[in-house]
């Protein structure tokens, strides 16, 4: 009996090596939920994660920022890899997430010939990557089990693409109240207001960046409150709104939508 309780032991010990080696991705295999709002699932994802997460799942960048400057034919291209380890499903999903973006604008997603400035998406810890376009090489993270979903992978892009969350723009305080009492300790300043290029465009509850209502709250209490109407919908979006494609062509000047 005592040698069969020492070998449980040993199992149960290298059980738990085993998933702090992988970052605790059996536990996030058994959190996840089909209903479960994009953002609910990138706070979960990228939750012990080791870099310095700005807004959740932006990662300060260590080069300056560039512009995206359009092609000959007018496009603006975004040379990318995409890691051999994803299999043939999740490369599926990854692509149908750029096609979304590509079939109402001007963005066109390329694969990586010789640039130098280009998007690595790799199967790392977490969703995240840096904000805006950046020098040299770009790491998009999308973790296999959690972030291989249309509505994350399209969130993740707008973020390369110069795109930050919804409820921290510059008038925000006009449309909805943020509950700093409700929010988790060392999580307020991921609600911090930003003097942002809104392009003439509406506030979006709709729209893919928007953070749900209970987004990091203490016991999952109310951290954003829509104003007037506090029954306004925000943060379940799971692709791109119509305020997004608009905000995409302002920023990028497109003249035209049409694939090519």
């Amino acid at each position: 009996m005592k040698m069969v309780s020492l070998l449980l032991l040993l199992l149960l010990g290298l059980c738990k090596l085993k998933m702090e080696d992988h970052g605790a991705e059996s536990e996030i295999l058994m959190d996840q939920s089909d209903t479960e709002d994009i953002t609910t699932t990138i706070l979960r994802m990228n939750n012990g994660s080791t870099e310095f997460m700005l807004e959740g799942d932006l990662i300060m960048p260590r080069t300056r920022n560039l512009s995206l400057a359009k092609s000959a034919n007018g496009y603006v291209e975004v040379p990318y890899v995409l890691s051999s380890k994803y299999d043939q499903n999740e490369k599926r999903t990854i692509l149908n997430a750029m096609k979304g973006i590509e079939d109402n604008t001007c963005i066109r997603y390329i694969p990586r010939a010789r640039q130098t400035a280009y998007l690595n998406i790799v199967p790392k810890f977490g969703c995240a990557t840096t904000p805006g376009y950046v020098g040299d090489k770009q790491t998009l993270t999308l973790q296999k089990f959690g972030c291989i979903d249309h509505g994350i992978i399209q969130h993740e892009l707008l973020h390369t693409l110069g795109f930050y969350h919804e409820h921290m723009r510059s008038d925000r305080d006009q449309y909805v109240k943020i509950n700093f009492n409700n929010i988790m300790k060392n999580f307020k300043f991921q609600f911090k207001k930003f003097d942002t290029n809104n392009l003439n465009t509406p506030y979006d509850y709709t729209s893919i960046m928007h953070y749900t209502r209970r987004a990091l709250g203490k016991n999952n209490a109310v951290t954003i409150t829509p104003i007037p109407d506090a029954s306004v919908t925000m943060g379940k979006s799971k692709q791109l709104s119509d305020i997004d494609i608009v905000r995409i062509n302002r920023l990028y000047t497109c003249a035209a939508n049409r694939r090519g």
